[in-house]
């Protein structure tokens, strides 16, 4: 039987300049799909361009690889990961002049 944890990494919460979820730790799983559930995107040109990253220890974070496809109005993205270490998070530029999101981010892990 394959292991699986679902978890609310952040929940509805409002986010300027940039992004970063809280840090989790998988190292047990082999693969990880991060949803990121937008709500609001206000001010004039909006758009969170966000990307998963990994550490080593997690505090020093580098990105991982995986994008989410640039993001410029409410909706249900997904991204897919495998092959990485112990520490994942979500971590998005918002630009757009008085740019802010409003977004909730879930991890599922599978072993």
């Amino acid at each position: 039987m394959r292991h699986f944890h679902a978890s609310a990494v952040e929940r509805r919460k409002y986010f300027k300049g940039t992004m970063s979820s809280h840090p989790m730790e998988a190292g047990w799983a082999g693969e990880a799909i991060f949803f990121l559930i937008i709500e609001e995107l206000k001010g004039k040109d909006a758009r969170l361009n966000a990307c998963v990253e990994i550490s080593a220890d997690g505090i020093n974070w580098i990105k991982e690889g995986s994008v989410f496809p640039a993001i410029d109005q409410p909706g249900h993205y997904f991204c897919k990961v495998s092959h990485f270490g112990n520490w994942l998070r979500v971590h998005g530029e918002i630009t757009g002049q008085d740019a802010e999101i409003k977004a909730s981010v879930h991890l599922h892990l599978k072993a």
